[in-house]
Order: C-alpha cells, then structure tokens, then sequence
C-alpha cells in the first residue's frame, strides 16, 4: 500500500464515527433505507407497467405550461363565490379543527363581508356549522391557490392567470405585505381597511392596466428571476420590481386617479413580496396540467391548512393524503420565538412542488439570512431535492449550478425509497389568532402521507394488473 487508505461508508454513522478516531479518512455517503414498511408498496409501483410513459407524461404536460396575467378581477366574478362563501388554504377543514391563525383569518374575513358586525362576534357564526348560512373548502378545489391561511371571500380582488395553450385558468388574491395581515391570521381595524382599499383602489388598477397593456408572461418573469436571485417563495423582489416595469405605464395611462396610481405603485413597491401571489398560480398552472394521468406518481399539490399537511397526487385523482403540519425551524421577528409560532399553514407550498422554492435554494443565497442556514446549505438543497424528482425544468435554471434545471416534479416512489423529504420556505405565522407574522423559516412535511400516497398508488397498480377499475 503506497497510500493512506480511504474507507467509504454507507448508512448510519456508527463505523465512519470509529474510523475516524483511528486517524483513518472516511467517507460517508449520504444513504437511508426506505421509508418502513414501504418494500412491497415499492415493488408493486415499480412494476407497474403504466408508470414510466405516465410520468413522462406528466412531466411533459407541466413544462408545456405557459402562464400569463390575462386579468384581475374580484372573487365573486372569477370563482363565483357568493355571500357566505369561504376559500381556505391547504386541505379540507372545519372550525373546530382550524388553527388559531386559520380562524383569525376567518374571523376577519367573515367581518369583511359584512357577515358578522365584529370580527370577534365571528367564531358563534361559524361554530354554529353549516345551518349559519356559510361554506368553508379548499382553494385548491377551485382552481385557486392561496398563501398562509388562504382565505378568500367574494369582496376580494384576485388575479387571473391562463395557459396560452389550453385556456386553463387558475386564481390567487393579490397580496396584503408582511407583518399583521390576514393571510397570517390578524383581523384588527387597520387589516380590514386596507383589505377594502385594495378591493376599491388597487384591484381596478391593476384590472385597468392588465386589460390595456396585454397579459403578462408569468413563467418567463420566474425565469428571469430565478436568474437575478430570487426563490419565488420567500424572496421576490425581482420578479416584484419586473412586474412594475411592466405594468407601471399602463397604469399610468389607463385613466385611473393619478393619486390612486400613486399610491397603487408605492404600495407594491413596498412589497417586495408582491409578486409571491402570481407565482404561485402560475406553478399550480403548470401543475393542474399533470393531473389525474393514471399510473403516474408525480405530486402535483403540497398544502396546508395550519393543523394537516396535505398532498395530491397525479395518479390518484383528487384524493388527500394527510398528516400533522410540523412548526418551520427559522428565525423570529423581534421578541417572538419558538412558542408563539403555529405549525406550517399555506398553499405556498405548491411552488416547491413545482419545483422553485427551497427546490431552487441554490439560486437565491440571500435567503439563507430570511430563513436560517448558510449558503452551502441552499446548494445542497436543491441538489437533494435532486434526488427525488423526475427532471430538471429547462426554462428555469440556476446560474451558480451550470445552469441546470430547477429540481421538478417530487416522485413519490424516490421520497419513499430514499426517506428524502421535500424542502420548503416558509413563513411562520402566530399560532394565536390575531397576531400576524412571527418569523420564517424551512419545514418539511410530514413523513407518514408519502408512504400512504405509495400504498394508494400500489393498490390501483394491483386492482389494473387484476383487470379491475382503479377504486376512486
């Protein structure tokens, strides 16, 4: 032997932990079994003879995607939404399971439509059920999507984005800024007025010139913008000040009041995520394109509704798999830490399932100082979530990283087999109702749901193989 011998290990760290201390170079790969109890379920998808041209499909019909900003309108012309009507984040819940921001969400909303006269006369209303007169499902039933708590009520201006191709729209409110909002569960008078000013002022701006300067390519604003620095979930000042470029002069020349423009202008110029509420349409777009193929385990919906996290995948229609929302490890805004915060709530997620978020950690370095880590760690994020993905996106690519593709399209069978879980950025809202935003940070869903997708797959894979109809 003419050299120092170098031993590599695989697994747990037991035998790389021994080498070392005699002074011997291990290398440790970064292995895990897969997830338990997951072998036969495994099998059964691997050997379904339908899953690689579904997935491949499936991967193919989300990168034929083309979203664009055809519209803003309010919720009530756009979904439909009528008088007691209630849109929320994640998958479906109740009052009485609702989280505390969830509910101060509901609770300000119900005030805004006028159904309560104060937003702490609103939990009777809604623990009274459905004989109050009140609906309350997912947006992603609707073709919607929304961040944090999610909800939507008919007063509420949303934007509208269409794939060129196919005419598919999706839906998402416009965004409120940081700090004691709705969406992270505060009602107080201040919220309410600036939610009825965005419904009189910014959305008919915005209307006014979305309608005079043309729809807005959305996918070819997040590539822009992944290439300048922003992850599209917690950061997005550039695709925020690309957006402005666009729509700033027809603003000004669309016969709104100049004051109205003005204010309109500072307002999203002050937000810098702004732009968070169209991407996450234009994923959910892309994603919605992947739907219901038969035999394919691609995910295509991550939610949650501050009490369940929430996933959907392409091969088993509409149906939830759910487990605990976990509570995001990051940092706290001011004097607020650990206790104060809720577990994970938002629709956001959908950005990480289509493959930016903490999927593209590596392109946005700056928002290791938002949510915790260090740069290395964004880089090996994102080749991680490498790992568990069918392809590489190549409209958007991660300069740092050669230009690769973004990580998409999460696999369930590759989570199961490798027990790596996806990554998202998230922000942390207070988990008593009312208090808006407490920090931010990374949370992972919980293991449990993608074993269960896995045996749901498994089963269909099973009933076809036995010339059965897939059980829905």
């Amino acid at each position: 032997m003419t050299a120092a011998p170098t031993v590599v290990t695989v697994g747990t760290s037991l035998l790389a932990d021994a080498i070392d201390e005699q002074a011997v170079v291990a290398r440790r790969v970064d292995w895990q079994p897969p997830m338990p109890g997951t072998a036969d379920d495994l099998a059964a998808v691997a050997a379904d003879p339908l899953r690689a041209e579904a997935n491949a499909r499936a991967v193919a019909a989300y990168l034929g995607v083309t979203a664009q900003l055809v519209d803003v309108l309010p919720a009530s012309e756009a979904l439909g939404l009528q008088r007691g009507d209630f849109l929320h984040a994640g998958p479906p819940i109740d009052w009485e399971r609702a989280s505390g921001p969830m509910r101060g969400a509901l609770m300000g909303a119900a005030a805004l439509e006028g159904l309560v006269a104060d937003p702490e006369d609103a939990p009777a209303f809604f623990r009274a059920g459905a004989g109050a007169g009140y609906t309350l499902d997912p947006c992603h039933h609707h073709h919607a999507v929304g961040p944090m708590a999610g909800v939507v009520t008919p007063s509420m201006w949303v934007f509208v984005l269409e794939d060129a191709s196919t005419g598919a729209r999706t839906y998402c409110p416009l965004n409120e800024g940081l700090g004691k909002v709705l969406r992270y569960g505060a009602y107080s008078d201040d919220v309410l007025a600036r939610l009825r000013w965005m419904s009189s002022v910014l959305g008919p701006v915005l209307q006014r010139a979305v309608r005079s300067a043309g729809p807005v390519d959305v996918t070819a604003l997040l590539a822009q913008m992944l290439q300048m620095g922003d992850e599209a979930h917690n950061r997005n000042r550039a695709g925020t000040l690309m957006l402005l470029r666009d729509l700033v002069p027809a603003m000004i020349r669309s016969g709104s009041r100049a004051g109205d423009v003005a204010d309109a202008v500072a307002f999203v110029g002050g937000n810098d995520h702004f732009f968070l509420n169209l991407a996450m349409p234009a994923c959910k777009l892309a994603l919605d394109a992947a739907r219901d193929i038969e035999g394919s385990t691609m995910v295509v919906a991550m939610a949650r509704n501050g009490t369940d996290f929430g996933i959907q995948v392409s091969g088993t229609g509409d149906q939830w798999f759910t487990g605990p929302a976990q509570v995001a490890d990051g940092l706290y805004l001011g004097s607020y830490g650990p206790d104060d915060a809720n577990p994970d709530i938002g629709d956001s997620a959908i950005t990480e399932t289509a493959g930016i978020g903490g999927f593209a950690m590596a392109t946005a370095p700056a928002i290791v100082r938002l949510v915790g880590g260090s740069v290395p760690d964004a880089l090996a994020t994102t080749r991680r979530m490498g790992e568990i993905t069918l392809a590489e996106n190549p409209r958007w690519t991660i300069p740092v990283l050669e230009f690769a593709g973004t990580p998409t399209g999460i696999d369930v069978t590759r989570v199961c087999r490798t027990s790596i879980l996806p990554q998202i950025n998230t922000g942390m809202a207070g988990r008593v109702a009312g208090t808006g935003q407490v920090g931010a940070g990374l949370v992972t869903p919980p293991t449990e749901i993608f074993p269960a997708a896995l045996a749901a797959l498994a089963e269909r894979a099973h009933e076809r193989a036995a010339g059965r109809a897939p059980t829905e």
